[in-house]
């Protein structure tokens, strides 16, 4: 599990996505940092607390490495190690990951690209 507020986590996770923090004169957004183009509002944005915004993380893994993002989230559904009786059990561990599990999952693996 990653020593990370949900807020450190989220503002990583755009980091890692390429996402800046701008002010558009009214309020902070989350910004492409190479085409400028308008993402989301910050306080809109939370995938390690929002299912929704925790599917985008998750869908930006899976197109990075889906088994290492399926490694990745295998580890924080199932921190104690024990082993799965079969795969059905293993594929609701994953199917049933919480939005933070998925955000972490996702950290873990864009943050190990190369």
């Amino acid at each position: 599990m990653l020593d990370m507020i949900d807020e450190k986590l989220d503002f990583a996770l755009a980091g890692l996505l390429g996402w800046v923090n701008w002010w558009d004169g009214v309020r902070l957004i989350w910004v492409d940092g190479a085409t400028k183009e308008f993402r989301r509002k910050v306080t809109d944005w939370q995938p390690s607390s929002d299912p929704v915004a925790s599917l985008e993380v998750q869908a930006k893994a899976l197109e990075t490495s889906y088994v290492k993002y399926c490694e990745e989230l295998r580890k924080v559904t199932n921190p104690t190690g024990k082993w799965y009786s079969d795969a059905i059990e293993l594929a609701a561990s994953l199917l049933g990951a919480t939005a933070r599990q998925r955000a972490e999952a996702a950290y873990m693996t864009l943050s190990s690209r190369d």
